[in-house]
């Protein structure tokens, strides 16, 4: 279940009230008169069925609560009642496969934003795929895919262009236009820095075999991108969230691009367009298969438009 929390005006509170009382996936009403400052109104607190959670948030915005007021969510992780357990029995269809449109939107549009924290994760990350280049250790490759950040602009991609959001298509493109150039440029001035300093062999980095997989690219590594993009998808619409672990180590990214910069720096440039390649592969692979997993989740159980076209800047 969801936690609801409305700031409602005074005039219009009854009314919240009654679209609360009155839906059968909403339980635990709780009423706060004037207790909120700004904007002043009253507070109103409800437990909501995560299936039905759509249904009341765009109930609450038609009475303009979203403008004059507020309405914020958060996961219950544990919930003891039997009140709610009938307002989740009462909501229609399963929980785990309900998408809070709104929800969605809001983490993605989070998530997809050009900033200093999320190009330090993806530098790190690819940094981290470079050292696993060249000492041929799948390990710190795996450890490389844990760390990129890159699939939160993919699904924000994904999102982005089933619900026609172009603001956020161009939010999540920029991250990434900006994003890997950046790493893989501060990754190759790493591993030069590396070969000046005789940290690792050119040799032995071009007979690393057992990374091979980074650059090599195939019809599997389209297959791999489709599945991931479903996946990740899959888990952010869904509570299944823990999921995302296995999509991140599942891709090859990161360390396509890790791998590319260390090839440039060594003038591989076969081996570095290969990695360029399989870095497209990916991108495209994964955006695809999030967008076809979301509009068929999008047209089997969405029952309307989000409460309102949340804000994502």
């Amino acid at each position: 279940m969801l936690h609801l929390r409305a700031v409602s005006p005074v005039d219009v509170t009854d009314r919240v009230l009654a679209v609360l009382k009155e839906h059968p996936g909403a339980t635990h009403v709780v009423l706060l008169r004037g207790a909120a400052i700004e904007p002043a109104g009253d507070v109103v607190e409800a437990d909501v069925a995560r299936e039905a959670t759509d249904e009341v948030v765009a109930a609450l915005c038609a009475l303009g609560i979203d403008k004059q007021g507020g309405v914020t969510l958060e996961q219950i992780d544990t919930a003891l009642s039997d009140a709610a357990d009938r307002a989740e029995i009462a909501a229609p269809g399963e929980g785990a496969d309900a998408v809070v449109w709104d929800e969605l939107l809001s983490r993605t549009g989070e998530e997809s934003r050009l900033n200093a924290t999320f190009l330090a994760f993806l530098t790190i990350a690819c940094l981290l795929a470079a050292v696993g280049v060249v000492t041929n250790s799948p390990v710190t490759i795996v450890g490389a895919m844990v760390v990129g950040p890159e699939f939160g602009p993919l699904a924000a991609m994904a999102v982005g262009l089933v619900l026609r959001r172009w603001d956020l298509v161009k939010r999540a493109t920029a991250a990434l236009a900006v994003g890997f150039p950046l790493a893989l440029l501060v990754t190759a001035i790493g591993a030069q820095l590396g070969s000046f300093a005789g940290l690792f062999d050119r040799n032995a980095v071009l007979d690393a075999h057992e990374v091979d997989f980074v650059f090599t690219v195939g019809p599997f590594s389209l297959i791999v991108a489709l599945l991931a993009g479903a996946a990740g998808m899959l888990s952010m619409t869904s509570a299944k969230s823990a999921a995302l672990v296995g999509v991140f180590i599942s891709v090859t990214t990161v360390p396509a691009a890790g791998y590319a910069a260390v090839a440039a720096v060594l003038g591989e440039w076969e081996r570095f367009a290969q990695s360029a390649g399989q870095l497209v592969v990916n991108l495209v692979g994964i955006v695809v298969a999030a967008s076809l997993v979301l509009a068929l989740r999008s047209r089997k159980n969405r029952t309307g438009e989000p409460g309102r076209p949340l804000s994502t800047g």
